[in-house]
């Protein structure tokens, strides 16, 4: 029966992460769960093609009662981070290294965008993404620009598939801090996504296994 379960399950795996549902346990998140002693704020990451200009990906992250990132349709995974449908909880500083570290290498840079906002502001952009749901692959701008624009403030954010014209627009907001990151690492982006999937399955077998 063990076997058969696995079997059944590599299929669904294998389709990738898309609007795939991820949801760790309560304990899990209770755990990872980080409070950075920055003001709250919320911070924009753009993936930019470092050739062609486009943008390739967008997301959130949200310094509230604790540290999160939105990461629609998103890649990146660590299993000090749990997630739940594109919410990745556990954000220290080493996370966030980690997490920009994957993005930026020789064909991409990272714009980073991050604006204080109040306490009560940063907590309902932190709502929000918890409900927002799992997003459809090509769909992080779109997803990303929604939930901005629902927030007081913000609603000069466009609806739109396209990073780089959110990017544009939260540049205008007021008091937004701005760096580039760049990094000259191959691009072995495929290889680091199909490392991270096995070991995405290998716990997920652990955890098969455990509950037999």
């Amino acid at each position: 029966m063990f076997r058969f379960l696995i079997a059944c399950l590599l299929p669904l795996f294998l389709l990738g992460c898309g609007a795939q549902s991820v949801w760790a346990p309560d304990e899990d998140v209770a755990r990872a769960a980080y409070r950075d002693k920055a003001p709250p704020s919320i911070t924009l990451y753009t993936m930019v093609n470092n050739r062609s200009g486009a943008g390739g990906h967008s997301a959130l992250l949200i310094n509230a009662s604790q540290r999160l990132i939105f990461d629609p349709a998103g890649s990146w995974w660590h299993r000090l981070a749990p997630e739940r449908n594109d919410v990745i909880y556990g954000i220290t500083p080493t996370m966030l290294d980690f997490y920009i570290d994957y993005h930026a290498r020789e064909t991409y840079h990272v714009v980073e965008q991050t604006l204080q906002v109040s306490p009560e502001l940063a907590e309902q952009a932190l709502r929000i993404v918890e409900g927002y749901g799992a997003v459809p692959k090509a769909m992080c701008a779109r997803s990303t620009s929604d939930v901005l624009n629902r927030l007081p403030g913000f609603e000069s954010i466009p609806h739109t598939l396209r990073p780089i014209k959110v990017m544009e627009a939260f540049g205008k907001l007021p008091g937004v801090t701005s760096r580039k990151i760049y990094d000259d690492d191959p691009d072995e982006h495929e290889e680091l996504l199909r490392e991270q999937q096995r070991a995405r399955f290998d716990k997920l077998v652990e955890g098969i296994a455990e509950g037999r």
